[in-house]
């Protein structure tokens, strides 16, 4: 191909990335500022386009992105070395990597990420979130405690009470479609039930930086790294398949587990659902008053409760083989973009769940 031919390629190559990008930034300034005009049309559109891309990848039980996101990161380092060793153009090359970038960010965010300025769920659930007083914290932690020691003696167990680890294809096809009890009564709820993936590649680096779970909007897959604990996982599934649905908040995801586990037939998801229910309006009390919230923990000496105590002793000490200097970038990184995407509180939004969860206690669902 004659020089100039190719010149004039990779300039419509660089202008296809600007617009791309463009286009992208148009939609996030849009989104906010008219949501009533774009949703729910949006959500819908977005749900099918997911659906669509969840079923072609299906065929995997694994993370199609997981080994995908490998296989370009080498193809790139590869096509660079060549490129430098052999004096060809590096702009050419960029172009080529600018147009794929471009093009795989317009999936993500036009296809998914613009979900972040949906209405809130509780307007969907019709569910009066508010700020919440010490007391309705403290009644609602106790419910949740109570609840989760009625089924933390009822999932599988070794003889010295510890919970056993489950198949994870097992819980993964339950956790895919255990929003099918909800969606009649909430249509939010309605999209993709095919099962949750296993990140296998990619799935311990993330537990090193502190993330447990990821959706990826490009190829529709809701992905668990396989060594997350055993009594968080279902929830954490459900969690991930929450996002699927359209619900792009952490806190919305987070509730939408606990609904999705509560609502299952399943005790492993009705326990992993009021445990981590009772994990974070715990959290939310420690932090209000340490001092109460430790009697409240230590008061209940029932089995049910001493197995409770086990499993976020396990819990944790199955996460702190993961702690390194790596969950701090991590946690920026993330921080940042919820907040990109209107989510002011940033990684702080994940235990904003506990306001959903004491409006739900207290309105009798």
């Amino acid at each position: 191909m004659p020089a100039t031919r190719k010149g004039e390629i990779m300039k419509k190559r660089y202008v296809f990335s600007a617009a791309a990008i463009l286009i992208d930034l148009a939609a996030m300034f849009l989104f906010p500022k008219f949501p009533d005009v774009f949703f729910p049309f949006y959500r819908d559109l977005s749900k099918a386009w997911i659906g669509l891309l969840s079923r072609l990848c299906s065929f995997m039980k694994i993370a199609l992105w997981d080994i995908g996101a490998l296989v370009l990161a080498v193809t790139a380092i590869a096509s660079l070395i060549y490129v430098i060793t052999k004096k060809r153009s590096f702009f050419n090359w960029l172009s080529h990597v600018l147009a794929a970038v471009s093009i795989l960010l317009s999936i993500a965010i036009l296809g998914w990420m613009l979900n972040h300025y949906a209405p809130k769920l509780s307007e969907e659930l019709s569910l009066n979130v508010k700020e919440y007083s010490y007391e309705e914290l403290y009644e609602s932690t106790e419910y949740y405690y109570d609840m989760a020691s009625l089924y933390s003696s009822l999932i599988p167990r070794d003889e010295n009470g510890h919970a056993l680890k489950q198949d994870f294809y097992e819980m993964a096809k339950l956790a895919g479609s255990s929003y099918e009890k909800l969606k009649d009564t909430y249509p939010i709820f309605r999209g993709s039930d095919v099962p949750v993936k296993k990140l296998s590649v990619i799935g311990e680096y993330l537990m090193y930086n502190g993330i447990v779970g990821m959706f990826m909007p490009i190829t529709g897959e809701a992905g668990v790294p396989g060594s997350v604990p055993v009594v968080p996982l279902a929830f954490t599934m459900a969690h991930e398949a929450g996002h699927r649905l359209g619900l792009a908040a952490e806190e919305e995801a987070n509730f939408a587990a606990f609904l999705a586990c509560a609502n299952s037939e399943d005790v492993r998801f009705l326990y992993s659902g009021y445990y981590n229910a009772f994990s974070y309006c715990f959290s939310a009390l420690y932090r209000a008053d340490q001092e109460e919230a430790l009697e409240l923990y230590r008061s209940k000496e029932e089995i049910g409760y001493q197995l409770i105590k086990l499993d976020r002793s396990d819990t944790y000490e199955a996460y702190q083989k993961y702690d390194s200097p790596l969950q701090e970038v991590s946690d920026k990184v993330n921080d940042t973009y919820l907040k990109t995407f209107s989510q002011k509180e940033g990684i702080r939004s994940y235990g904003i769940v506990t306001d959903y969860l004491i409006a739900w206690h207290l309105a009798g669902r």
